[in-house]
């Protein structure tokens, strides 16, 4: 496992593949928006479910702060998320970390030592983390912490 970020580090960029099948990087954002980057642990589980539609829920008000991107990010594979999402009409991008390359860089801990973790970073339009939340259970705070967070940046 990778050294955790910290609130005020500036977030590590990235190049992941998305449902579409195009590359996204973190850096595309910076000095444009701020990003909430959730990663959860699998696509079409129950909890990860219910997070993921909390945050299609909230979509317009994300939209309202600042035009806020939300980026969830999982290991499953880009075909998995292209069905996840269209099953569920989440209008944010999902993005495959396979290797959990990312997941490590940020520090994303396993729960149990198993199981991947459940961390939202919201980070500002110049790439610096001012808040982390995490719960493997609490999914519906993951959506009010970021909100709040980007409320006050």
């Amino acid at each position: 496992m990778g050294q955790s970020v910290k609130v005020g580090d500036l977030a590590p960029n990235f190049a992941l593949f998305s449902e579409t099948g195009k590359a996204i990087e973190l850096q595309d954002y910076i000095g444009i928006k701020p990003v909430v980057l959730f990663f959860y642990p699998k696509d079409n589980t129950t909890i990860c479910t219910k997070e993921a539609c909390h945050f299609r829920d909230n979509f317009d008000e994300f939209q309202k702060i600042n035009n806020a991107e939300v980026i969830g990010i999982s290991s499953d594979t880009e075909e998995s998320h292209k069905q996840f999402s269209e099953k569920h009409k989440l209008p944010f991008l999902l993005l495959s970390d396979p290797d959990e390359d990312v997941r490590q860089e940020y520090g994303v801990p396993k729960t149990l030592g198993i199981f991947p973790g459940r961390v939202t970073y919201v980070i500002d339009k110049d790439g610096i983390i001012r808040h982390i939340f995490s719960s493997q259970l609490n999914y519906k705070k993951h959506v009010k912490e970021a909100l709040s967070a980007l409320k006050s940046i």
